[in-house]
C-alpha cells in the first residue's frame, strides 16, 4: 500500500511530475501503522505559489467524503482508513491508508523511500507484551536479529533494498507472533538531467548558456542539488556548483566539441549524468580577396584569364559568386578549401570591373573591385572601291575605303597600288579611312590596304582596277550527267558574254547568293559543283568589266537526295517502360527526297511499314508485354538506297505478382525452440525485388532478391511467435501482399502476454494479478495433467522426427488464447486472478467483453495474493512478451 500511495503522488502529467498543482499528504510520525490511541498527525502541502490574499481552507477527506476544513495544514486522526487532503490552489492529494492495528506485533516503515534516504524500520510490540528472539525478514528470508533494539537502519537506500519486510518474535509462553508485511519500493530521487544550450550552432564570439535540467519530487523539494559541466571529458569549472547554468561568455571555434552535465544530491551523493550533445561553433566568412591570373589590368582578346576568390576565415561550406559590373557570372560552392576560381577566354566585352562575394550562411562578404582592360588586335581590313567594280573609264574619280571590323583604337591605315604607297591615315576612335584619286591608264592594276594598332599589321585582300568595254548580257548553261541529277553528282555551270573588253569578271549566283567568281580574257567561265541537297533552286551569272554589269536569265536545277540514316525514337509514358504501357516507335530520315518508305523491326522480325509521301517520319504503336523487351531498328528508302537506324534497346518491366508465403518447420506441430523458415516468392516480376516479412502486421525482416526468385527468413520459435504471418513483395512498380499463414506453437512453458484489464489502482495491481496467475498456471497445470512439468523430457519432441511440415498460406489449427482479468474486493488486501481460455479467433472480443466472465465453460483458477506487484516488475512482464527477432 505504501508503494501505491507513493506512485500516485508522483503520477506524471505531460511528461513532468505534478509538483506544483497536486496536494501532497504526509504522516507524522512517518508510520502508516500504529497502535490504537497513538497520536498520528497528517500534514498537507500544496502549491508553492499560493497568493497571500487568499483564505481558502485546507480540506480533509476520509473514505472519499469530506470530514473537515482547517486553516492549518495539520490534522490529527485516530481511525483506520484512507485519508486525502486538498491545499489551497491545489487539487486533491493521493490517498494515504492508515491502520490502527490491534495486532500484538507491528512493523513500521516510512511512507516514502527515495534513493539515498536513511531508512528506519521499527518492530514494535503492544504495550505490556514482552517478546524474545525478534527477527526481521526481507522477502521471507532472515535479514537481522533485533535482540537489543527494535529498529533496523538502512543507511543509504538504493534499488537493492526493494522488497517485502516483516518481523516476528516469541511471547513468554513460547507462542510466536508475526507482524504486518511492509513493501519498500525505493523511488528515483531525480531523473537523469538533460543538458540544454542556448544554441548548439553558435556563431564565434557569441554568449552561450548551458543548462542542466532535472526535477525533484515534491516530497524532496528541500534536497539541494549541485551541478558540474564537461567538454570532451574535461570539466568546464572547478568542482561542483549549486547553479544549474554555466555560461561561455565568448565562444570560439576551438570550443566546438561534445558537452554533457552531471547532477548530484549534496547530502546523499546520488548523482546522474546527461546524454552527450554536440556544439559546433560557426565562423562568419572574412571579406574575400579577388586576384587575376596572369596578373595585370590589361590582356589581349583570346587570352585565358582566371579569377581567384579567397576568404581567409569562415566555416565551410562557402558559396562564392563572381560578378562583372554587378552582372552575375558564376556561383561555386567549396566544402574543403576556402579558395574558388573561375576561368574564361577574353573577348572585347570582358573589359570592366570585377568583384566576388563569399557567404557561409552567416552573412555575405564582398571583395574589392579589380579592373581589367581587354585589348583587341586589328582584324584583316577590307578594301572597297567606289564607285564599285574593277573597271573604270579614264578620268573617273575613284575612292578606296579601308576598314578593320575589330581592333582597339587608334588604328593606322595605309593604301597601296601594287607595292607603291598612295597615302595613310590615323583613326583615333574606330571606323575606317578613305583615299580618293582620279583614274588614269597608268593606275590600272591591283590595290590593297593595311591596318595596324600596335599589336600587329594586317593586309587586306587586293582589288583590281582597269579600263574596260561594257559587256553584253551573258548566257548561263548547266551541264548535268543525267536527266534528274542526284546528290553527289558533279555539274558544271558555264557563263559566257559574247562581247566586252577583257578582262571580264564572271560571278555565279544561287538564289542571289554568290557561289564563285573568275576573271578570263575570253571564252567565258565555268564553275563545277559537287551537288548537295541545298543546290536545288535558281541559278544566274553576272559579268562585268568595270563599265557596268549584265545578268543572265535564271536557270532552275532540282537535286534529288538519297535518304540519310534513319533515326528511331521510342516515345513512352515513363522513363522505365512497364508491361501494359502504350509506346510509339517513330522513325525519321532527316534528309531525303519524298516519298519515303519506312519499315519497323524487332529482333530482325518485321513489325510493320508506312509511307511518308511528303517526307518527314512515320510511327508504329505497341501495347507492351514482357516479350517486347529487346532490340528495335527501322529502315528508310526512297529508291535511292535504303538506310538503317541505330539499334534501340529497351526492357519492359513486369510488376510483381501476388507473393506466396511458405512456412517450413521440422515437424507437423511447431513447438518452442523449433527453427522455422519463412520463404516468400512471386511467380512474375522484374528484379530486383524487395521482400518484407510480417508477424501480426509487425515487420520482422527485409530481404532483396537482386536477380529475381524468392527470399527466406529463419525464426527460432518462442511462445510469442504464434499468430498470423504474411509477406510483401515490391519491385518499385507496386507492392503485393501474400495471404496470411497462421502458425500455432505448442509446448508453452510460462505465462503468455495478453490483454490485462486494469482496475481502479491504475494498472499496477493488474500486473501483479497477471504475474500471480501466470505463476499458478506454471505450477498447477503440469501437476493437473499428470504431475509432469514443462521441462519433462518425455514431453519433448523426438529428435528422430524428420518431418518438415510446410504451412502454405492456409490456417491449419485454432490456438486457444488466455484472457486475464483481476478482481480486488473493496477494503481487503486480497487479489484474485482469473484465467480463462477462449478460441483465438475471439481473443480480442473476449479481452474487452465483461460478459465472458459468466461463461460456465471457462476454466477458472483463483489464487490469493496479499500484496500488489511493484512497478519494476511491469517492464519485465512486458519484455517477456516481445517477439524474438
Amino acid at each position: 500500500m505504501l508503494l501505491w500511495v507513493s506512485l500516485l503522488v508522483l503520477a506524471p502529467i505531460s511528461g513532468q511530475f505534478a509538483t506544483s498543482s497536486k496536494s501532497v499528504i504526509s504522516v507524522h510520525p512517518p508510520w502508516t501503522v500504529a497502535f490504537p490511541g497513538e497520536k498520528v498527525k497528517l500534514v498537507c502541502s500544496g502549491s508553492h505559489f499560493k497568493r497571500p490574499e487568499m483564505s481558502t481552507p485546507y480540506r480533509w477527506y476520509y473514505r472519499g467524503k469530506q470530514i473537515s476544513e482547517t486553516s492549518s495544514n495539520t490534522y490529527e486522526v485516530h481511525d483506520s482508513g484512507e485519508y486525502r487532503c486538498q491545499a489551497p490552489d491545489s487539487i486533491k492529494s493521493s490517498s494515504v491508508s492508515l491502520l490502527f492495528s490491534q495486532a500484538t506485533l507491528i512493523l513500521q516503515a516510512p511512507l516514502y523511500v527515495f534513493e539515498g534516504d536513511s531508512v528506519v524500520l521499527r518492530c514494535r510490540a503492544k504495550a505490556g507484551v514482552a517478546l524474545t528472539n525478534v527477527i526481521l525478514y526481507k522477502n521471507d528470508r532472515l535479514l537481522a536479529f533485533l535482540s537489543n533494539t527494535s529498529d533496523f537502519h538502512i543507511r543509504q537506500a538504493d534499488l537493492k533494498d526493494n522488497g517485502a519486510y516483516k518481523c516476528s518474535g516469541f511471547k513468554k509462553d513460547s507462542s510466536s507472533v508475526v507482524s504486518n508485511r511492509v513493501k519498500i519500493q525505493v523511488q528515483e530521487l531525480f531523473p537523469p538531467p538533460v543538458m540544454k544550450a542556448s544554441s548548439f550552432q553558435p556563431i564565434e564570439g557569441e554568449l552561450v548558456t548551458l543548462t542542466c535540467e532535472t526535477q525533484l519530487p515534491s516530497q524532496k523539494s528541500d534536497v539541494r542539488l549541485q551541478f558540474c559541466f564537461f567538454k570532451d571529458g574535461q570539466t568546464l569549472q572547478s568542482g561542483w556548483s549549486s547553479s544549474p547554468e554555466f555560461q561561455i561568455n565568448t565562444i570560439w571555434r576551438e570550443d566546438s566539441g561534445s558537452y554533457w552535465c552531471q547532477a548530484q544530491a549534496v547530502t546523499s551523493l546520488v548523482w546522474k549524468q546527461s546524454q552527450t550533445s554536440k556544439i559546433y561553433v560557426q565562423i562568419p566568412v572574412s571579406p574575400p580577396g579577388l586576384t587575376l591570373s596572369p596578373p595585370g589590368d590589361r590582356a589581349l582578346e583570346g587570352d585565358m584569364v582566371t579569377l581567384l576568390c579567397e576568404a581567409q576565415r569562415g566555416s565551410l561550406p562557402i558559396q562564392y559568386q563572381f560578378f562583372r559590373e554587378d552582372v552575375f557570372l558564376k556561383e561555386i560552392e567549396v566544402t574543403s578549401l576556402r579558395t574558388s576560381s573561375f576561368s574564361f577566354s577574353l573577348t572585347a566585352e570582358h573589359s570592366g570591373n570585377y568583384y566576388c562575394t563569399a557567404d557561409n550562411g552567416l552573412g555575405a562578404q564582398r571583395s574589392r573591385a579589380v579592373h581589367l582592360s581587354v585589348i583587341v588586335p586589328v582584324s584583316h581590313p577590307v578594301l572597297t572601291l567606289s564607285p564599285p567594280g574593277p573597271w573604270a573609264v579614264e578620268g573617273d574619280l575613284m575612292t578606296l575605303h579601308c576598314v578593320a571590323q575589330k581592333g582597339s583604337p587608334p588604328i593606322q591605315y595605309r593604301f597601296y597600288h601594287g607595292d607603291v604607297t598612295l597615302g595613310s591615315s590615323s583613326v583615333p576612335s574606330g571606323g575606317g579611312a578613305s583615299f580618293s584619286f582620279s583614274v588614269t591608264s597608268e593606275l590600272s592594276g591591283n590595290y590593297h590596304c593595311t591596318a595596324d594598332n600596335g599589336f600587329g599589321s594586317h593586309k587586306s585582300e587586293a582589288i583590281s582596277l582597269s579600263v574596260t568595254v561594257p559587256v553584253s548580257r551573258p548566257v548561263l548553261t548547266i551541264r548535268t550527267p543525267r536527266a534528274q541529277p542526284v546528290v553527289g553528282d558533279i555539274v558544271e555551270l558555264h557563263c559566257e558574254a559574247q562581247r566586252g573588253s577583257p578582262p571580264i569578271l564572271y560571278q555565279f549566283y544561287h538564289e542571289d547568293v554568290i557561289l564563285g567568281s573568275s576573271s578570263t580574257p575570253s571564252g567565258g567561265s565555268s564553275l563545277s559543283l559537287f551537288l548537295t541537297e541545298e543546290h536545288s533552286g535558281k541559278y544566274a551569272c553576272v559579268v562585268s568589266n568595270g563599265l557596268g554589269s549584265q545578268r543572265s536569265d535564271t536557270v532552275s536545277l532540282s537535286v534529288r537526295v538519297p535518304v540519310s540514316h534513319a533515326v528511331l525514337t521510342l516515345r513512352a509514358p515513363r522513363a522505365q517502360t512497364v508491361e501494359g504501357d502504350m509506346v510509339e516507335l517513330h522513325c525519321e530520315a532527316r534528309r531525303g527526297s519524298p516519298p519515303i518508305w519506312y519499315q519497323f523491326y524487332h529482333e530482325d522480325v518485321t513489325l510493320g511499314s508506312s509511307s511518308a509521301p511528303s517526307g518527314g517520319g512515320a510511327s508504329f504503336n505497341l501495347s507492351l508485354t514482357a516479350e517486347h523487351s529487346g532490340n528495335y531498328f527501322c529502315k528508310a528508302n526512297n529508291d535511292l538506297g535504303a538506310q538503317h537506324s541505330e539499334v534501340v534497346t529497351f526492357n519492359v518491366l513486369v510488376p510483381v505478382s501476388r507473393p506466396v508465403l511458405t512456412l517450413r518447420a521440422p515437424r507437423s506441430q511447431a513447438m518452442v525452440g523449433d527453427m522455422v523458415e519463412l520463404h516468400c516468392e512471386v511467380q512474375r516480376g522484374s528484379p530486383p525485388i524487395l521482400y518484407q516479412f510480417y508477424h501480426e502486421n509487425v515487420t520482422l525482416e527485409s530481404s532483396s532478391a537482386p536477380y529475381g526468385g524468392g527470399a527466406s527468413f529463419n525464426l527460432s520459435l518462442t511462445t510469442q511467435h504464434s499468430g498470423n504471418y504474411s509477406c510483401e513483395a515490391n519491385n518499385g512498380l507496386g507492392a503485393q501482399h501474400s495471404e496470411a499463414v497462421t502458425l500455432s506453437i505448442t509446448g508453452l512453458t510460462g505465462s503468455r502476454s495478453g490483454p490485462v484489464a486494469t482496475g481502479v489502482t491504475g494498472g499496477l495491481l493488474s500486473l501483479l494479478g497477471l504475474a500471480a496467475a501466470a505463476l499458478l498456471l506454471y505450477y498447477w497445470l503440469p501437476r493437473k495433467a499428470g504431475g509432469k512439468s514443462n521441462s519433462d523430457p518425455s514431453r519433448r519432441p523426438s529428435s528422430s522426427d524428420s518431418q518438415e511440415p510446410t504451412y502454405h498460406n492456409v490456417p491449419t489449427w485454432i490456438e486457444l488464447q488466455p484472457v486475464y482479468s483481476n478482481v480486488n474486493p473493496e477494503g481487503e488486501d486480497v487479489v484474485y486472478t482469473e484465467v480463462r481460455s477462449i478460441q483465438k479467433g475471439n481473443k480480442h472480443a473476449a479481452a474487452s467483453t465483461p460478459g465472458l466472465l459468466k461463461n460456465s465453460d471457462s476454466s477458472v483458477i483463483y489464487s490469493q495474493v496479499r500484496v500488489a506487484s511493484t512497478p519494476a516488475s511491469r517492464p519485465q512482464l512486458l519484455a517477456s512478451s516481445a517477439p524474438h527477432q
